[in-house]
């Protein structure tokens, strides 16, 4: 992973990302975190991603540093995540506040997600099927099929399996909680339309790009190993960030 030091000196930092364990990736990401504080390996992020794509750069220049606040909330913001899906910002907050209602203005815990009768959270405003991945997800929790304990430092491939495994969780929605929630800095999320329109714009393509073309363009322009930084300056070339649908605007 390079980074630029003092002078414009570039080091190279070289976690392991794919099938490794989870200790040695959170050993990695710990030792890397201890080196830079997360605000500046965004600036870090926004000077390379400036020198090595041009097209990039003017958007860097235009909007100024990178916004990104991960959290510590996971459990929280995947509840959350599964309310507002599909909703306005305002009818999510809506609903969110009637969700907490039913547990005294509290987060609920997987217990208690687990244990409410599911018309309570229906007459809340959530559908039935959303009701149905709450509790899937608080069962997941509890018997650590996904691992929150762990989920800071996890692989990215392993993350997402975790993830996806939960019912109303798909790709999309946890290539969000990876980027806006835990702060990952390597995360494209080839499913977000937002991105697919910004990159035909940009780099002048005929149509919407796949997932494989969106990688091509990513790999072309030298994104790696701070494609979610690339992300975010794509939707504000768009106007278009999709942080409204979590629970920790930026």
């Amino acid at each position: 992973m390079p980074f630029l030091g003092m002078n414009g000196v570039i080091f190279y930092f070289s976690p392991c990302r794919v099938n490794c364990s989870i200790s040695t990736y959170a050993q990695t990401r710990s030792c890397f975190n201890k080196v830079m504080g997360f605000d500046q390996q965004l600036r870090q992020a926004e000077h390379y991603l400036a020198k090595t794509d041009k097209k990039l750069a003017p958007i860097i220049k235009n909007y100024g540093p990178c916004r990104l606040k991960p959290h510590t909330d996971h459990y929280g913001e995947l509840v959350g995540s599964i309310v507002g899906q599909q909703l306005s910002a305002k009818a999510g907050a809506t609903i969110w506040r009637r969700v907490l209602d039913l547990f005294n203005g509290r987060m609920p815990t997987p217990e208690q997600l687990i244990r409410i009768d599911g018309q309570k959270l229906r007459d809340a405003g959530c559908s039935w099927p959303k009701v149905g991945y709450m509790k899937d997800l608080a069962q997941h929790v509890l018997d650590k099929r996904l691992d929150l304990k762990h989920i800071a430092t996890m692989p990215n491939d392993q993350l997402i399996e975790q993830l996806t495994a939960v019912k109303g969780i798909g790709e999309w929605s946890a290539h969000m909680f990876m980027i806006f929630g835990l702060g990952r800095l390597d995360i494209l999320p080839v499913g977000d339309l937002g991105v697919r329109k910004a990159i035909m714009n940009l780099y002048g393509l005929k149509q919407l790009p796949e997932p494989a073309q969106m990688i091509t363009v990513s790999n072309k322009n030298n994104w790696h190993p701070y494609e979610s930084v690339a992300a975010w300056y794509l939707w504000q070339f768009l106007d278009n960030s999709p942080k409204k649908q979590t629970r920790h605007s930026v």
